[in-house]
């Protein structure tokens, strides 16, 4: 966040205070490829065991608590179904869903927007260009981390990662989601 508040100070208050809290839970509760070093494969379910069940919901969790604390009714995540390993957790019905049981349960009305969901690469990288410029665009290349099997060091032209795991095969052109489109079919709904 540090760099996003340094390029583009006028969103400042937009963005809000910083609120970091640990999610080591994660780890505790599912044995996967990213809480554990294990091999990337499909699972008897088919999919990846880069899947750590609930996590979105778990993270749209926390945020809703820090959002209710702060009177706020949006919440935003950076789910696709266009480009994406097929996650339960980042179907735009799971995200419907979801909104409705944390407003239910917060008893305060919450709108869980995903402008993503139904964009594809080339459109994503054409709203971050239409927000911020080629300072945004540079900034989520360079600082944001594309990879299952944790490599930050690796810079390329689609961002940082290892260039060979599945999130990394997604991420660059001509990747995954252009040779396994049965891949953003999944889900009651999907386009």
């Amino acid at each position: 966040m540090s760099g996003l508040r340094a390029r583009f100070p006028h969103w400042g208050r937009r963005l809000g205070e910083d609120h970091f809290v640990t999610m080591r839970e994660l780890g505790q509760l599912s044995e996967t490829a990213l809480t554990e070093a294990v091999e990337i494969r499909l699972t008897d379910k088919g999919l990846p065991n880069t899947f750590v069940p609930g996590r979105n919901l778990l993270f749209f969790t926390y945020a809703a608590a820090i959002a209710y604390r702060r009177n706020l009714q949006v919440l935003v995540g950076g789910m696709c179904e266009t480009d994406y390993s097929g996650y339960p957790d980042c179907r735009d019905d799971t995200l419907k869903a979801m909104q409705i049981a944390l407003s239910l349960g917060m008893d305060q009305r919450f709108t869980i927007e995903t402008p993503l969901m139904w964009l594809d690469k080339a459109q994503t990288w054409q709203l971050a260009h239409e927000l911020g410029g080629e300072d945004l665009v540079e900034l989520i290349r360079t600082e944001t981390h594309t990879c299952y099997v944790g490599d930050r060091s690796t810079p390329h032209d689609w961002g940082v990662g290892c260039g060979q795991c599945p999130r990394a095969n997604c991420a660059r052109p001509g990747g995954q989601m252009e040779a396994r489109p049965e891949l953003t079919r999944r889900g009651v709904g999907a386009r």
